[in-house]
């Protein structure tokens, strides 16, 4: 009974000791000796680090293949809402369907005209830079060969017979000993400078030849740019016709607020229709557009000529504003989204519209050019198109606007600057 007692009370003063702080690799047994716990505790690491690389393995490739899905997912979703909207429009209307074709085949010459200049650029500097090693290769060739004909003229001065005489003369052998060495660096110099005036010779008559390669390859693409501004001249003068013949069908005030508001009823469809498409891929930005009031940079430089709620015709007012600015001037995304149209609409010709996030849209019309396809990611700042005139304006402008939810908000209150 004693006895019990007492295991007891070790016990009760074994618990209630303070607890010793652990010992990092502590010995397995007792008696097991401090290198094999070490080796085991770094086995046990490995094995550890390359279970979790293998769980973690899969995951990367698995996230690729579904965004690469839903990228599919959002562009063909696109597409559909492209084609039974805008196309709707457009074969309403045989002059929209004209000045659309018109329009895209300046922008396509413009686009054709813009490569062939860069083309020819590149290909300039090289025929330059390649101008420059001839010219630097030839100096060379002249310099080598008239230091190769110094050492002939040294040569012919000493003889061809002194080697002979050195060898015959036996005054002093220390001296012919030095003379052949010395004969011996003319005769390896001599043939060192042969193999440069060969390698020289070659080099140039490569770059002669590569020289004329460029000339010939300039000549046809200027001969392509001629062909290519021929294109965009007959383009615009059927861009010019289309304007003209809807000008003489909107003669009228009521005839020009019905194309205006079956414009924005065109709109107004594809936006809705967008909205419903990319419900099923919402975009997670943390709120990230709504925060940006009063932060914004204008997407292009120039000067408004029509404000958010200025009169267009009748009822009709502006739902964004217009920007004057420069042909091709750089029309940049105003924060971060993806693109969920990038085509032409009647209107407002090439239009981007982004995608924010939080139920806000960013709209970009008129543009001579788009960078950007639909379902692709743009940042903050990056160039979404060109500037130009398309849909049938008269000056090189961007169309600009803000949505929330699907209705239209002052854009201007949300830019730093109160003027692009």
């Amino acid at each position: 009974m004693g006895r019990g007692h007492g295991l007891t009370a070790k016990k009760a003063a074994h618990y209630s000791a303070p607890a010793r702080a652990p010992q990092p690799f502590a010995p397995v047994c007792p008696g097991a000796p401090r290198s094999a716990v070490r080796s085991l505790a770094a086995a046990l690491l490995i094995l550890a680090a390359g279970l979790a690389a293998a769980a973690a393995g899969p995951k990367p490739e698995a996230d690729a293949k579904k965004a690469e899905e839903e990228l599919k997912a959002v562009k063909s979703e696109i597409e559909r809402v492209t084609r039974a909207v805008s196309d709707a429009q457009i074969e309403r209307d045989r002059l929209t369907r004209d000045l659309k074709s018109a329009e895209l085949s300046v922008g396509h010459a413009r686009e054709s005209l813009g490569d062939l200049k860069r083309h020819r650029a590149e290909h300039a500097a090289r025929r330059a830079a390649l101008a420059a090693e001839q010219r630097e290769r030839q100096a060379q060739l002249d310099k080598n060969r008239a230091d190769l004909a110094g050492q002939m003229r040294a040569a012919y001065t000493i003889g061809r017979q002194e080697p002979l005489k050195l060898l015959l003369n036996q005054e002093d052998p220390a001296l012919a000993g030095r003379m052949f060495v010395y004969y011996g660096y003319f005769g390896r110099a001599r043939a060192g400078q042969i193999k440069l005036i060969e390698d020289d010779v070659q080099r140039i008559a490569e770059l002669t030849a590569e020289v004329d390669a460029e000339d010939a390859e300039l000549a046809r693409l200027e001969q392509q740019q001629r062909a290519e501004l021929a294109h965009l001249e007959e383009a615009r003068a059927q861009r010019s016709q289309v304007l003209a013949g809807l000008e003489a069908e909107s003669r009228t005030r009521a005839q020009n607020l019905e194309r205006l508001r079956s414009q924005q009823a065109g709109l107004e469809q594809l936006l809705r229709e967008l909205r419903a498409a990319m419900e099923r891929f919402p975009l997670d930005t943390n709120d990230a557009f709504g925060r940006l009031r009063g932060k914004l940079a204008w997407p292009v430089s120039g000067h408004l000529v029509a404000r958010f709620g200025d009169s267009r015709a009748g009822g009709v007012r502006w739902d964004g504003v217009l920007v004057a600015t420069e042909r091709g001037a750089p029309v940049k995304a105003v924060c971060e989204g993806r693109v969920i149209y990038a085509d032409w609409l009647p209107g407002l010709g090439l239009l981007a519209i982004v995608d924010h996030g939080d139920g806000y849209l960013s709209l970009y019309g008129h543009n001579e050019r788009l960078y950007k396809g639909a379902g692709e990611h743009v940042a903050a700042g990056e160039a979404i198109a060109a500037a130009g005139d398309s849909g049938g304006s008269g000056r090189t402008e961007l169309y600009f606007e803000i949505r929330k939810g699907g209705k239209p908000v002052d854009p201007r209150p949300w830019f730093k600057a109160a003027d692009p």
